[in-house]
Formats: C-alpha cells, sequence, structure tokens
C-alpha cells in the first residue's frame, strides 16, 4: 500500500479523483484515527490518518481504486458518563460510506462493551465500506419541478410496490429496475400520481432482535449507511447506485418525481446493548443526546436519538442529503420522526439543521416534509416546523376517519381539515400546500383494512399484538375480517370511496398510499414493518380495478379545479368554496357545532361535493342550477342531471354544474 499523505479535509468520506482516494472521518474527541484497508484475501492493513483540520481527520492514499475496501479503529477515552466509547478493538463503517460489503449479522463480538470496553476484534463480523467512484452519465435529465399545488403523493416500498406484479420479469420485480419498467411506468401515468415517495433506500439493518425471530426490518427505518444505496432493491450489490439513478432518471422523464423517506434521528446502533458499527465509536458523544448517566435519550423508540445540533452532526446530515439530491437528483424528502432534527434538545424552528437547509441553495429548492412528532417531551411539533417544510397532518387523517366511520366529528372540524388546517398552518407565508394530507400511511391500516377491522391484529410481528396504535378510527362494518355480506362489503366501498374523495379534493398536498386504490389488505396488521412476505406486498392479480379507475378520475378531477390547484387560502366571498347544507343553505351556527353529518361543498362555483356521514338513507336538494353527476360517480355515456340526489349512508357524489349555453 502506498504511503497516505495529508490529502484534504472535505469532503466527507472517501472520495476518488481518478488518481487516488481521499478519505475524511469527523471526530471531535478521537486521540487517533486508523484507515484499516484490506485486500481481496481480506488481510488489513492499518495506517493512522495523518492529517487533522478541526474536528477532521484526513489522509490521501495515491493509487487506490473504486472497490477498495476500508473502515476504522479510532483511538480515545472510554469514558461512558461522559458519552465516550472508544475502543479500537471494533472496525467501524465509513458513515459516509458510498457501499458497504457484508451483511449485518447478530453477534455479540460487535457490541463495544457496556461498563467496560469488550477487548474481541470484529474485524471478523464487521460490515467494510468500499470505495465507490460516483460519476454517472445523467445524460438530459432534468427534474420535474411539480408545483406543490399540482402534486400528488404516491407513498411505497420499492419490493412490496412490484415483487407480485406478473407483467415485469422475474429477475426484475422488486427492484430500483421495476419502478422504471414501462408497465409501471404506465400505471403511473394513468393513475395520475406526479411524485413517488418510497419508503427508505439508504441502507438498513435488521435489529437483533429480528434476527431471533427470523423476521427482517421490511420497512428499513433503521439506518446501517446513510450515503448507500440499499443493495437489496438492486440486481446486484455491485450495481445498485446505477440502478437506483437509472430508475430516477426514467421515472423524470415520465415526469414524476421522486422523493426519499429518510431517517435522520436514530441509527442501526439501538441501544448501548446493540451492535457498534459506527458512530458509537467514531464520536458517541457528539453523534448522539447522551444522559446525565452515559446512557441515550430515547426520543425516537429506537434506543438511541442523534444529536443534530452539533456542527459535526450538522455537517454530516448536510453532506448526506446533498449525495442524495446531487448525485442521485432525488425531488425531496419524507423525514422521519423530523421533531428530532429540530431538537437542541428543546425543539427549535431556527435549530440548527433547519438553518444549515434553509442556506444550503440545492437542499432549499427541493420538496421537504417532515413527519412532525417524535416521542420525547415536546416532540408533537404538528404546524411548528420552518416555512420550507410542509408536514405530515394527522389531524386531517384522524378528522376524515372520524368523520366517515364513527360520526363522532362536528361539521365544523370536518370542514376545517378540508380547507388545509388553516388554523394549524396559516401563519409565517405559508400556504395549504404545507398540508400533507393523508387517510393511510405504511405506518398502520390499509383503507381496506379502516373499513375491515376494529382492532389491530399483529400477531406475526412477534410482539403478542402489543405494538402498533390501537387508535385507529376505523370501523368493520359490523364484522370483523374482509368477509362480509353483500351488505357490509357495499357499505364499506362506500365509505372507501367517501374516505378517497375526501382524501383527493380536498385542499391541501394528498399523499395516497400504494395498494389503497387496488383494496389490499394486511389483515389488520397495523405494524407490518417485520413482515416482508405476501402480507404486505401488493396482489396486482388481485387489485380492484374498478377502485384503481375510481381513484385516478377522482385525480384527473383534483386537477380541473382552480379552487384546490391555486395553493391559496380559502377566503368567504372569494368564490372558491361555498359551504350548504342538505337544503343547499348556508349552514347555520348550530349546523355547524352540532349539526347532522350532511354537507355540500361547492368549489370554484362549479363542482359541488355532497357529503352524507350518516348511517342512513338522505336527500339533499342541490343548489338553483342543473346539475350533473360526473365520473366517476356516474356513467360517462349517459349523464344524469338532477336537482336532489338520494344519498346512500356514507355516501358521496360529485356533480357538475350544467352552463347555461350548452
Amino acid at each position: 500500500m502506498s504511503k497516505l499523505t495529508a490529502g484534504k479535509p472535505a469532503p466527507l468520506g472517501a472520495s476518488y479523483d481518478g488518481k487516488g482516494v481521499n478519505f475524511t472521518l469527523f471526530s471531535a474527541h478521537a486521540e487517533r484515527v486508523e484507515l484499516c484497508v484490506f485486500d481481496k484475501q481480506g488481510n488489513e492493513r492499518r495506517t493512522d490518518l495523518p492529517a487533522r483540520t478541526g474536528d477532521v481527520w484526513h489522509g490521501y492514499l495515491p493509487e487506490a481504486r473504486p472497490g477498495l475496501r476500508y473502515g476504522y479503529r479510532v483511538h480515545g477515552p472510554w469514558d461512558p458518563y461522559q458519552g465516550h466509547r472508544y475502543n479500537p478493538a471494533k472496525l467501524l463503517l465509513d458513515p459516509c460510506a458510498h457501499r458497504v460489503d457484508g451483511e449485518e449479522v447478530d453477534d455479540p463480538i460487535l457490541h463495544s462493551g457496556h461498563d467496560s470496553p469488550d477487548d474481541r476484534d470484529s474485524a471478523a463480523v464487521a460490515p467494510r465500506s468500499v470505495v465507490v467512484d460516483l460519476h454517472y452519465d445523467w445524460e438530459d435529465d432534468e427534474p420535474p419541478r411539480t408545483p406543490w399545488s399540482k402534486t400528488i403523493i404516491y407513498e411505497a416500498h420499492v419490493k412490496g410496490l412490484t415483487y407480485l406484479h406478473p407483467g415485469i420479469p422475474k429477475d426484475l420485480v422488486g427492484t430500483y429496475g421495476a419502478l422504471a419498467h414501462p408497465l409501471m411506468i404506465s400505471y403511473f401515468q394513468k393513475l395520475g400520481i406526479t411524485a413517488l415517495e418510497l419508503l427508505p433506500v439508504a441502507q438498513f439493518a435488521s435489529e437483533p432482535r429480528l434476527q431471533r425471530l427470523g423476521l427482517t426490518n421490511y420497512w428499513g427505518y433503521n439506518p446501517l449507511a446513510m450515503f448507500a444505496v440499499e443493495p437489496r432493491y438492486a440486481t446486484s450489490p455491485k450495481t445498485a447506485l446505477k440502478e437506483f439513478r437509472d430508475a430516477v432518471k426514467a421515472l423524470h422523464a415520465a415526469g414524476i418525481e421522486v422523493i426519499l423517506d429518510i431517517v435522520l434521528n436514530h441509527s442501526a446502533e439501538i441501544d448501548l446493548d446493540g451492535p457498534t458499527f459506527s458512530l458509537r465509536g467514531i464520536d458517541n458523544r457528539s453523534y448522539y443526546w447522551i444522559r446525565d448517566d452515559g446512557d441515550y435519550h430515547n426520543w425516537t423508540g429506537c434506543g438511541n436519538t442523534l444529536n443534530l445540533s452539533t456542527p459535526g452532526s450538522v455537517e454530516y446530515a448536510r453532506q448526506c442529503l446533498r449525495f442524495w439530491v446531487d448525485e442521485c437528483h432525488v425531488d425531496g424528502f419524507r423525514f422521519d420522526l423530523a421533531s428530532v432534527m429540530g431538537r437542541t434538545p428543546e425543539f427549535r424552528q431556527d435549530a440548527p439543521l433547519f438553518e444549515a437547509i434553509k442556506n444550503d441553495p440545492h437542499l432549499s429548492a427541493v420538496k421537504l416534509i417532515a413527519e412532525p412528532w417524535d416521542i420525547g417531551d415536546g416532540g408533537y411539533q404538528v404546524g411548528n416546523f420552518p416555512p420550507l417544510f410542509a408536514e405530515w397532518n394527522d389531524h386531517f387523517r384522524d378528522a376524515t376517519r372520524r368523520f366517515w366511520l364513527q360520526q363522532s366529528l362536528s361539521l365544523g372540524e370536518f370542514a376545517r381539515r378540508f380547507a388545509g388546517s388553516s388554523d394549524v398552518y396559516h401563519y409565517n407565508g405559508r400556504l395549504p400546500s404545507a398540508s400533507v394530507n393523508l387517510v393511510t400511511a405504511h405506518d398502520g391500516f390499509t383503507l381496506q383494512d379502516c373499513v375491515s377491522f376494529n382492532q389491530k391484529h399483529n400477531e406475526a410481528n412477534g410482539e403478542e399484538n402489543r405494538d402498533g396504535t390501537n387508535n385507529n378510527h376505523s370501523f368493520n362494518h359490523g364484522i370483523e375480517g374482509l368477509d362480509g355480506s353483500l351488505d357490509v362489503i357495499e357499505r364499506r366501498r362506500a365509505s372507501v370511496h367517501a374516505l378517497l374523495t375526501t382524501l383527493l379534493l380536498s385542499q391541501g398536498t394528498p399523499m395516497l398510499l400504494a395498494g389503497d386504490e387496488h383494496g389490499h389488505s394486511q389483515h389488520g396488521n397495523n405494524n407490518a414493518y417485520c413482515q416482508d412476505n405476501a402480507l404486505t406486498w401488493l396482489d396486482w392479480e388481485k387489485a380492484n380495478a374498478g377502485l384503481t379507475a375510481f381513484t385516478a378520475a377522482l385525480i384527473r378531477l383534483r386537477q380541473q379545479i382552480p379552487a384546490l390547484t391555486e395553493d391559496c387560502w380559502w377566503q368567504e366571498g372569494d368564490g372558491r368554496v361555498c359551504w350548504l347544507n342538505e337544503n343547499a343553505q348556508p349552514l347555520s351556527f348550530e349546523a355547524w357545532q352540532q349539526g347532522s353529518p350532511r354537507m355540500q361543498i361547492l368549489l370554484s362555483g362549479t363542482w359541488l361535493i355532497t357529503l352524507n356521514g350518516s348511517q342512513d338513507v338522505a336527500d339533499m336538494a342541490l343548489p338553483e342550477g342543473e346539475w350533473r353527476a360526473i365520473p366517476p360517480f356516474a356513467g360517462e355515456d349517459n349523464p344524469v342531471i338532477l336537482a336532489v340526489w338520494h344519498g346512500p349512508a356514507h355516501g358521496v357524489c360529485v356533480f357538475e354544474k350544467v352552463r347555461s349555453d350548452v
């Protein structure tokens, strides 16, 4: 091996320049950093990084090439009460590695020790970093830059979306390439979605507990290497980055944005009894929130919480996001448990990471979506994120389910959520699109399960049904499970239509869970994070074609209604919205507060949405003029012009006003 020279302190990670590789590693409290290089036979050679600039250790290895396997051994104090857990017996991953060689295994040798250091060498089982040449020909790729006002998000799992698709080649199903297959591109376009939001594709690990149960972390919210593309979804680990980029390029060519679900709140090192892969051994005190007793603050429920308020960790997170934007051309991020990003430790809108994102011209230009909570004190921050961020709106989710499935919501509260939740988001120049409206997501019941189960059924997860929320606001329509009489099935169908109509015709940014338009069920499992099997994979051969067509028609309709695409707050008298009762009269104060769950919503003076949230059939007098029920609520060939709507229980219909000059 050539002799290391000083090299440069930036960028973080291993950078190949065509002649050699520059290595950098942030560690504020280390006393010495060894670069460990492995030959093809697995023999290890250690050399100290020769230079330090601030808190970044660095060195340049001439003649090193892509494919080189390496890791670090970091020397420093073992002082758990001060948060220091340096242990050079443990081989560590580069936290900025672009590829990882080796599987994460449940082996006690990976543990660095609890009260005293474990001196067993972990190199035999530890995963290794791999140098990658980042060059890629993007050709004429351009981001679609879909305006927020026109955005329809489709949340999907890379594998689960296509693994059972009968039209995609068997060697391609479940991969990044399948996302870009012509059949999938055509499907996305016909459905009308504008952005594909992918569950985590940064490389992740399965927790030791799951490995012992014979399960895997299917969702991917347990990050191992945040700068590396997950190889499980590639035809070969060596080509994972290229295959992901190819998919992004193809989706962009079809006008579809790619948003990544990213986990900047904890790592796969979990609690103090968990494995030491990387950050714990590199600079435990800088990367994690440490309690006074030396243990971790567990504001994520995953054993540890990243401290994204220190300069080194902020730069690590910023460069991670820049990798995905600059090198992979992604169009935005959905941040898991995003309140962690704003902790100092109290949550602040001007937290260091938020300021770094705001001041970065590349990151501030993409779509940013927060899951606006964590489980720590003060972690619920819905409506409190900086203006650059849109947010998952759980108020909308719960209100929509309660209105249609439980009849436990006032018309006033329903209207607030339908109108973009201005009470939550109308400040600091934020627009209605800041409310990402959802009825379902990967975490919770599917839409079909919302209308088929009153209780969660998570026994397959191995936690005796204790995991997952008990607060589902669901309704099984009289029979627990998917079976039922024709009457039960019809009432469930009506409820599904009502929920989808509310989601896709409300003000804000709608997010559709992949499979909901198929009628996909997880048989009552509302926390299927460890179910990599037919429970979670979409069965395309059993998809409900009628429901898919209904969903696509709603999306097309949404894009025609100015009140929903102008991204302006509705004001009384501006012609964008009018709220009417079942007699087509303005709603009284009493009706807003305690009236029956029936209402008519007139949008842009032309489109009328009639809602009957009760369990009884209701006749509604439509406003003056002639009204035609439109697809998907009436046939294309023989539209019916009505003055009165006979609304079924849990029913919804959309009418278009017939022009007088037609």
